[in-house]
């Protein structure tokens, strides 16, 4: 039997972010365009370690290296959740490696529904998802094909 989904407009604190961050992370992995929401907890991310609300705790050798033998990714922990993002230069300097990462551990489990958590990301972020019109429509009409006599042009 789930759990009932509290779908009550949530505080923008460090628990609820983090949750907002997880929900979107796992929504992202499957989606059909997961820019923005990659993009999303992206932000957030980098905003709770502005304020100090998350940290980064060091650098992870990537599960799926991209084009390489070994990729790093840093680890970084929000209230109970720990979240890879890609590291920049000065990660490399800074952080500790931790080695591989740990497969035992897993993210606390958590309900909340992907709306709700993309709506808390962005006001607490300032962005909004643009909406692309993907299918412009096409306002010609139908012209008959015209034939010619052989040798006749065409225009």
């Amino acid at each position: 039997m789930k759990k009932p989904v509290n779908q009550a407009p949530l505080e923008p604190n460090v628990d609820n972010l983090a949750r907002a961050i997880f929900v979107v992370n796992r929504h992202a992995k499957t989606a059909t365009n997961p820019k923005f929401l990659y993009l999303l907890k992206r932000k957030a991310l980098e905003k709770l370690i502005s304020e100090g609300k998350a940290k980064k705790e060091g650098l992870h050798f990537s599960r799926n290296p991209k084009n390489s033998q070994q990729q790093s990714d840093v680890l970084i922990s929000a209230g109970d959740y720990y979240f890879h993002m890609p590291p920049t230069k000065e990660d490399f300097s800074r952080l500790p490696h931790l080695g591989n990462l740990n497969q035992t551990y897993r993210n606390p489990k958590t309900y909340l529904s992907l709306s709700l958590a993309k709506s808390l990301l962005q006001q607490y972020v300032g962005i909004e998802e643009k909406t692309e019109n993907t299918q412009v429509p096409n306002n010609r009409t139908y012209q008959k094909p015209v034939f010619k006599k052989l040798g006749e042009s065409y225009r």
